[in-house]
């Protein structure tokens, strides 16, 4: 596959973009829609100052990234955007995106995030994950949290609630551009909301959810500037999921789940041979389901 990190960038944007090789690899990421696609890019870079004054090898990198997930740059759609940083540009998902590769996984029956107003909110119980609000009613008011739902095939579901405080604490500690009062966090209450409902979504997904190939590489590529294909550099923020933790935090909840389906000594015999070398939790985890295999069998 052609690399366009490896073109020489000429002078502009436009002149980057009109490229053979460059063309080529769009048409290879998007068929018919290249065209279409590269169109939009350039027009989100003629509306923004800034961003013409980027480097076009960063926007090139950031469209080829969208292109790869297949997500429109569209300001008014909302799945992902290039925003200017520095004299670079960055790639730059929105909730919607999140939503779009997580349906296409094919593992979630239902997805949403969405503001909660003063007038619909009563409380959130963060352990049991109970919401007391009222969704029927219109929102009014000030949105006091944002709230993500998800529900996997296999019934799993998660519910997880932000007050617009620990918004706006993860946004100082993790974004530069929201200090600066500059980007999207910036374009008033409804680009407040946009990356509010997206970092409640990005975090609850990366945590609890289904993480695709598509999934992890937009979490990697997030708010990063890249100069070149697959290197990303974090000059806005400072990346607020370790994906290689959040694997093996999976890797733990699957054997966990597959530790509470054994039902008899035999089961138990196959698990423990699949890991010779168990980690204490694990190997406590296992040991607590022995003793409750052996005390249903007294029973019997």
């Amino acid at each position: 596959m052609t690399q366009v990190s490896q073109v020489s960038a000429p002078k502009t944007t436009i002149q980057l973009f009109g490229n053979n090789t460059v063309q080529k690899r769009f048409e290879e990421l998007l068929g018919k829609k290249s065209q279409g696609f590269i169109s939009s890019v350039l027009q989100t870079v003629n509306n923004s100052n800034l961003l013409q004054k980027a480097k076009p090898e960063t926007i090139l990198n950031a469209a080829v990234t969208a292109a790869a997930l297949d997500l429109p740059i569209n300001q008014n759609l909302g799945f992902a955007w290039i925003v200017p940083y520095k004299g670079n540009a960055q790639f730059q998902m929105g909730w919607k995106g999140y939503v779009q590769l997580a349906l296409r996984t094919g593992q979630y029956s239902r997805i949403n995030v969405t503001e909660v107003s003063a007038n619909q909110f009563v409380s959130f119980n963060e352990l049991t994950e109970e919401i007391d609000a009222d969704f029927s009613i219109e929102g009014d008011g000030k949105v006091v949290g944002y709230i993500g739902y998800f529900r996997l095939i296999n019934s799993f579901e998660k519910t997880v609630f932000w007050s617009r405080a620990k918004v706006e604490k993860h946004a100082k500690k993790y974004s530069q551009s929201y200090k600066r009062g500059q980007g999207v966090w910036a374009e008033g209450e409804d680009g407040f909301d946009a990356m509010a409902k997206k970092t409640v979504l990005k975090n609850m997904i990366a945590k609890w959810g289904i993480m695709s190939i598509e999934m992890q590489r937009s979490v990697l590529a997030d708010q990063a500037v890249m100069t070149e294909e697959g290197s990303y550099q974090y000059a806005d923020n400072v990346p607020d999921v370790n994906l290689e933790e959040e694997n093996k935090e999976e890797e733990m909840r699957r054997i966990l789940s597959h530790i509470e389906k054994c039902d008899t000594m035999d089961d138990v015999e196959i698990l423990e041979n699949s890991m010779p070398d168990m980690n204490p939790a694990i190997r406590e985890a296992l040991d607590n389901r022995v003793k409750m295999i052996k005390k249903g069998a007294k029973k019997k």
